[in-house]
């Protein structure tokens, strides 16, 4: 795994990441006949929160980004976008685990939705998410907080 760590995101942060949702996300939204140049940057430009979202760097770059905003039921997790040169290596892996361990703490189940067919819907899957709707386009999934470890008794 690459040296890499997340910082708390600023507004100063949009164009980058939306430019980097453009780059990750275009073969899959290509391959579902929704790829729109200006779109899928506009979209992230109008649902950034930067209090809700951190970069995630990699020698002294930018690697990605994940967000996770809270809601009534639940916290989403959203706009995790990860440089695809870097896919692969457990950052992804890694950034999901710290960010459920929070959840997980707090008692609090974690939302997102995925595009269908997805590489990135087996990484959910593999970190206990189970798909709850399907959509021509969209997969909703959901994963309920892991219980408290209770320390093993001498």
């Amino acid at each position: 795994m690459a040296d890499w760590e997340m910082r708390p995101a600023s507004a100063a942060d949009v164009e980058a990441v939306a430019e980097l949702r453009a780059v990750v996300l275009r073969a899959d939204l290509a391959r579902l006949g929704r790829y729109d140049e200006h779109r899928v940057r506009q979209r992230l430009r109008d649902e950034f929160t930067p209090e809700h979202t951190w970069v995630i760097e990699a020698g002294g770059a930018l690697a990605g980004c994940v967000a996770l905003r809270p809601a009534d039921d639940a916290h989403w997790l959203e706009h995790f976008y990860l440089d695809s040169s870097l896919q692969g290596r457990g950052i992804g892996s890694a950034v999901l685990r710290l960010l459920l361990e929070r959840c997980d703490r707090d008692g609090i189940r974690v939302r997102l939705n995925a595009l269908s067919g997805s590489r990135a819907q087996r990484l959910y899957e593999r970190h206990g998410f189970a798909v709850e709707t399907e959509e021509p386009v969209d997969v909703f999934m959901v994963r309920e907080p892991a219980p408290a470890q209770v320390p093993a008794r001498r």
